[in-house]
């Protein structure tokens, strides 16, 4: 069993930055592959990012690529989603994810554990 506590939510306008953290506790956290999920206002839940155990490869939603970047420290961990150059858009409860295999997903359904989420809302 592994829990997540997402952190690091909040409002920013459009064009800024934010960073979102995810912090594990429970069991090793290297083992896990981990994806980051959104679910914008009256809409279904979206990938948005993943990276294997070891840190690499990652992988983006179209959506985000180039503006995002997925990263994990081990030694902490903790894995993080860096948001830069931010829409209105990208306006969501954000949610990180652990899978027991180490691969990483876009696909929400092959996750085990799942934390309770951040709210981001970037202003036009």
């Amino acid at each position: 069993q592994v829990q997540l506590l997402e952190s690091g939510g909040g409002l920013v306008q459009a064009g800024g930055s934010l960073r979102v953290s995810c912090a594990a506790s429970g069991r090793t956290f290297s083992n896990y592959g981990m994806g980051w999920f959104r679910q914008p206002p009256g809409k279904q839940r979206e990938f948005v990012a993943s990276i294997m155990w070891s840190g690499g490869p990652t992988y983006y939603a179209d959506s985000v690529k180039g503006r995002f970047t997925i990263s994990r420290d081990n030694t902490k961990n903790t894995v993080y989603l860096q948001m830069n150059s931010l829409k209105p858009e990208d306006t969501a409860v954000y949610y990180c994810a652990a899978k027991e295999d180490g691969s990483a997903s876009d696909q929400g359904w092959e996750y085990d554990y799942w934390g309770q989420g951040t709210q981001v809302t970037v202003s036009s």
